[in-house]
């Protein structure tokens, strides 16, 4: 069997973000290995490559000026929509702050004002802290309702255990790259956590190099781990990697598979949106990535497909700019800036609020990769701006703009590692 979906998404947000382009290439550069579409399953989404282009289209055409969509996605056979009334006996009292169940029919009255689907801690109590003029990030996490876990690193949606299997997907960023030495990628230091976490048969010492002609992985597989992660790859690259990685015959093993995809997307957005593609175009192009990225978070999370049991952490996108959209803050992005620079800030808030409410929906966890890059990236200095932590703080971000250094890399694995924690 094989995945099948309709994978293009053009994640404005990243501005450039971190994801991956290949060392050498442009930010706009689209893996060779697209998604094609493949024999259809009946847990596979069915909306195919061209369904996506139309829709970013009719969105260009019809919605200027509107933020990105919801993500709803179309797949084989019935889908149950979590908030519909019509399906589900919970509802929502915004008036009293209390929790209570009517004995007359079993209905739960949830307030959903404490801004955790279990209680606790909200996004906005702990994300912005460490930012100075921590009102100026206008990003809206609580809307969703996350459960954020109590590190305030990523959500806190699953309890992560008797893991059996690692699987790595997406960009540059999964994939490690020069000069930072390849002991130092986060996949490495995440895959040793693991090792000494749940009991793993760790990988060789060649499975954490890197192909520099390809741009993938010197080994894909080794001890209990996998990697499929490609330089450059966008969004629309998730079939090729999940069709190489979560082939049928591992679903047995219970597995957790780790994603940082969208910031390809994100840099061509940037680059396009500079060059003059009008933002409603752009805001299409977030969109469909975002779909994307939807339709491959739920295909994998597909409980029915992995019988003892999958879980999927991924990260949000980052950028360089520290929330200020100052693309030529990097020398080396050569980028002009976006004639309302606020639009393509606004874009990527959208953007990692959609990937949100997609952990949200799905169950799933998100780390907070863009909140804790923020304010080490090349504006970290601007003393007026969003993220701005203080002066002489490090930089996350070596000389190509958009991958980390040793010490981001090091931040991005023990974000992951606390949510897989908690």
């Amino acid at each position: 069997m094989r995945f099948t979906c309709f994978l293009s998404f053009g994640a404005c947000l990243s501005l450039l973000a971190c994801a991956g382009d290949d060392v050498g290439t442009s930010a706009t550069e689209t893996s060779s290995d697209s998604a094609a579409s493949s024999t259809s399953q009946s847990s596979d989404p069915t909306a195919t490559a061209a369904t996506a282009a139309t829709a970013a289209t009719a969105t260009a055409n019809e919605t200027e000026g509107t933020g990105t969509a919801s993500g709803t996605t179309t797949t084989d056979g019935p889908t149950t929509d979590a908030t519909d009334p019509t399906t589900a006996d919970t509802t929502t009292d915004p008036t009293d702050g209390t929790t209570t169940t009517d004995p007359t029919d079993g209905t739960t009255t949830t307030d959903p004002t404490d801004g955790t689907t279990g209680g606790g801690v909200l996004a906005s109590d702990c994300l912005f802290e460490d930012y100075i003029n921590e009102d100026k990030l206008t990003l809206d996490y609580d809307q969703f309702s996350p459960k954020i876990g109590g590190h305030c690193k990523g959500t806190d949606h699953q309890e992560i255990t008797d893991i059996e299997r690692v699987v790595f997907l997406g960009d540059s960023l999964s994939v490690g790259t020069p000069p930072t030495d390849a002991q130092d990628y986060y996949r490495a230091r995440l895959a040793e956590a693991l090792v000494e976490r749940f009991g793993l048969t760790p990988p060789n010492q060649l499975w954490a190099q890197v192909n520099l002609l390809d741009g993938v992985p010197l080994v894909q597989e080794s001890g209990d781990f996998a990697a499929c992660s490609k330089w450059g790859s966008k969004t629309e690259d998730f079939a090729d990697q999940i069709n190489d990685c979560l082939t049928q015959d591992t679903w047995d093993k219970r597995t957790l598979v780790v994603i940082t995809m969208g910031g390809n997307n994100m840099a061509s957005i940037a680059e396009e949106g500079a060059a003059g593609k009008s933002l409603a175009q752009c805001q299409a192009d977030a969109a469909a990535a975002v779909d994307l990225m939807r339709d491959a978070v739920e295909w994998i999370a597909d409980d029915q497909k992995f019988p003892n049991g999958v879980f999927v952490v991924y990260a949000n996108v980052f950028e360089y700019t520290d929330a200020t959209s100052d693309l030529a803050s990097c020398a080396a992005a050569k980028l002009d800036n976006w004639e309302n620079p606020q639009d393509l800030m606004d874009l990527m808030n959208e953007v990692n609020e959609s990937y949100l409410k997609i952990a949200v929906d799905t169950g799933t966890d998100m780390i907070f990769m863009r909140e804790n890059f923020c304010g080490h990236g090349y504006r970290a200095d601007q003393e007026d701006g969003p993220c701005y932590r203080g002066p002489n703080q490090e930089n996350y971000f070596d000389l190509t703009c958009i991958h980390p250094t040793g010490k981001g890399h090091e931040v991005i694995a023990d974000l992951f590692t606390a949510v897989v924690d908690e």
